[in-house]
Order: C-alpha cells, then sequence, then structure tokens
C-alpha cells in the first residue's frame, strides 16, 4: 500500500468510534456505464419510496456526521455532508447526476451505506502519509464545482501540501478525471456502530471492480485502538 493513514486526536476527541476503510487500486475510468446508470435508478426509487426529506438527517450514519460537525461548531445544514446532499436531492425529485465511472461509482457507495466517501487521483496525492483531522480557521481549501471554500471545524483528509477531502466536498486538486488510473478511496464511518464494515469493505472492492475495472486492491480498516 502505497500511504500510511494517521488520524490525529483531535478527531477521534468528537468521535471515538470513527472508522476509516481506506482503498487503493487501479482503475479504468470512462463515462458512467448503463449497468451503474440502473443501479443508481435502482437506488433512487427505494430512496423515494422510503424516506421522507425531514428523515434524512437522522439516518444513523448521516446522524454520526451531523454530530461530529455540530461537536466542532460546524453548521451541518449549511455545510451538509455529501451523503446528505445527494439523497435530499433524490427525495425533492431533481434526480442524480452524471458524472464518470469513478464518481458515479463513490456516489452509489455513499448512497446505500448512507455514509461519505472521497475518490482521489492517487497521482496527485503528495507525499506517502494522510492524515485525518479537522480544518483550521483560514485553511486554504477548494471545493470541487463550489470555489473556496471554508472547512474550519469540517472533519479533513491531507497531503503534504494539504486538505484533499471533507464529507462536504472533496478538493479541485486531487479529483479524479479521464486520465485517471490510479485511486486512494477514503470511506468515513464516524461511528462504527452504524455500520458493518465488513460489509463495506466487500462494497468498495465490488463496485469499483464491477463498473471501473478495479485491480490490484488494497484496502485497510482504521481506527481508534483505545
Amino acid at each position: 500500500m502505497d500511504k500510511t493513514i494517521q488520524v490525529e486526536d483531535i478527531l477521534y476527541s468528537a468521535a471515538p468510534r470513527y472508522v476509516m476503510v481506506y482503498m487503493e487500486a487501479d482503475v479504468s475510468n470512462a463515462s458512467t456505464p448503463c449497468n451503474l446508470k440502473d443501479e443508481l435508478a435502482r437506488i433512487e426509487r427505494e430512496i423515494c419510496e422510503k424516506t421522507q426529506l425531514a428523515d434524512i438527517n437522522k439516518i444513523p450514519p448521516i446522524f454520526a456526521t451531523r454530530q461530529v460537525y455540530k461537536k466542532f461548531k460546524k453548521d451541518p445544514n449549511r455545510y451538509r455532508p455529501s451523503q446528505e446532499q445527494l439523497m435530499r436531492r433524490i427525495v425533492r425529485g431533481l434526480g442524480l447526476y452524471y458524472i464518470d465511472a469513478l464518481v458515479d461509482t463513490g456516489n452509489m457507495i455513499s448512497l446505500r451505506s448512507g455514509c461519505s466517501i472521497g475518490v482521489f487521483d492517487r497521482d496527485k496525492i503528495q507525499g506517502e502519509v494522510l492524515t485525518v483531522g479537522v480544518g483550521r480557521a483560514g485553511e486554504p481549501y477548494e471545493g470541487i464545482g463550489r470555489g473556496p471554500l471554508n472547512i474550519e471545524g469540517i472533519p479533513v483528509v491531507r497531503d503534504a501540501a494539504g486538505g484533499i477531502g471533507t464529507p462536504t466536498s472533496d478538493n479541485e486538486r486531487t479529483k479524479v478525471g479521464a486520465s485517471t488510473s490510479r485511486i486512494s478511496v477514503c470511506f468515513h464511518a464516524f461511528d462504527e456502530d452504524t455500520v458493518d464494515i465488513d460489509n463495506l469493505v466487500s462494497m468498495l472492492c465490488d463496485g469499483f471492480t464491477r463498473y471501473c475495472d478495479a485491480v490490484h486492491i488494497e484496502t485497510a480498516i482504521i481506527k481508534c485502538n483505545i
């Protein structure tokens, strides 16, 4: 595995049962395949049938994410976690938009699990260590499609050059694209009691293999040992 993952104590202080599932793989990226669009359409129908707008923030993994934001005095309604953003879009009848196989596979897994996921171009990540901490005041960050984003108080994954991903939005600097051939994936569960970790690992491996031809897959589970 190329990268070492370190979680800072400040995050564990607010989320002692935080778990990251980390994955690296070689992949092929392309436009969103028809079978993935079909899977996303099934998910949309299931969410519309079973979920009310007012209940989305009560879904256990989403609720756990929002609680961490609140502990760091960040408004989760203004800076909604990405999986909550996607679900709200579906329930409001706006439908999902398609980007490419890598992004939409990540979205599919996020919707299935209720957790946030960051999919990064591994060749754009600087250094050999990824740290998971909390955004600082004035820390520069360019959200994908959002411009400058105030990440103070938001959990953040950093490489040697700064933040690359948050549950709200990933960074333009390390986003995947048509030329991406290697990925790093960070899957955040802010309370491991709200998810089935073994199932998440299987979901990641199966999803990126099925839709992005992933090979040479390596995974790791990072959590507090206390």
